[in-house]
């Protein structure tokens, strides 16, 4: 059982930075796969980047790629999710999410735990 917990959200300026934070429980914490989602109201939640269990493989989305990088820590148990440049369309809800895998799912369907999600804005 892993329980998921984002921070970090907040209202940032067009072109600035923001790290967001998720913080896990759980002791096998280090054999799941991390993915990064957010969620626009009324659309589906988009996948925006993962990170495979010993944090040696990673995946981004084409809308983030080069802008965003997502990094973990698991003697914390922690996965970071560092935007940068942000664009006023990068704004939604960001959730972090957990599957016991050695690949990085694109899909929702494909992660078993959830955190409550953590509300980034971007002003332009």
């Amino acid at each position: 059982q892993v329980q998921l917990n984002e921070s970090g959200g907040g209202l940032v300026q067009a072109g600035g930075s923001l790290r967001l934070s998720c913080a896990a429980s759980g002791r096998t914490f280090s054999s799941y796969t991390v993915g990064w989602f957010r969620q626009l109201p009324g659309k589906e939640r988009e996948f925006v980047g993962g990170i495979n269990w010993n944090g040696g493989r990673t995946m981004y989305a084409d809308s983030v790629k080069g802008r965003f990088t997502i990094s973990r820590d698991n003697v914390k148990k922690t996965v970071d999710l560092l935007m940068n440049s942000l664009k006023p369309e990068d704004a939604a809800v960001y959730y972090c999410a957990a599957r016991y895998s050695v690949t990085i799912p694109l899909t929702t369907e494909s992660y078993s735990y959830w955190g409550q999600g953590t509300q980034v804005t971007v002003s332009s």
